[in-house]
């Protein structure tokens, strides 16, 4: 998304600058970029498990290669850690294109 070489090369001041630029300078001065990949993961997350299932189990952090999964229910929470969320992790990843999620901590909602 950020393209640091375009906005490395040296420009005449007097020429404006295009917008697509501007934003990518601004997003990653403003450290907005870790934010960014941040939701396009919990978004990947909640597409992966579909609007019923991803109430129950939303995806609230992610960090280092860790999802931070909050969890309504002790069944669900068992039904994740043990049998199906590792197949959520890999799908999550094949929508997102890499393995930027590398483990999933299930944590009950209190």
């Amino acid at each position: 998304m950020i393209a640091v070489a375009r906005s490395a090369r040296r420009r005449d001041p007097r020429e404006p600058t295009p917008f697509a630029e501007a934003l990518d300078r601004f997003i990653y001065k403003s450290g907005l970029q870790g934010r960014l990949r941040q939701g396009q993961i919990l978004d990947a997350w909640r597409k992966t498990l579909g609007p019923r299932l991803a109430r129950r189990a939303r995806a609230v952090r992610f960090n280092r290669g860790e999802l931070v999964v909050q969890v309504d229910s002790a069944t669900h929470l068992q039904e994740l850690q043990n049998f199906t969320g590792e197949q959520y992790r890999q799908q999550a990843n094949r929508l997102l294109g890499d393995e930027r999620i590398k483990s999933i901590a299930f944590r009950l909602k209190q």
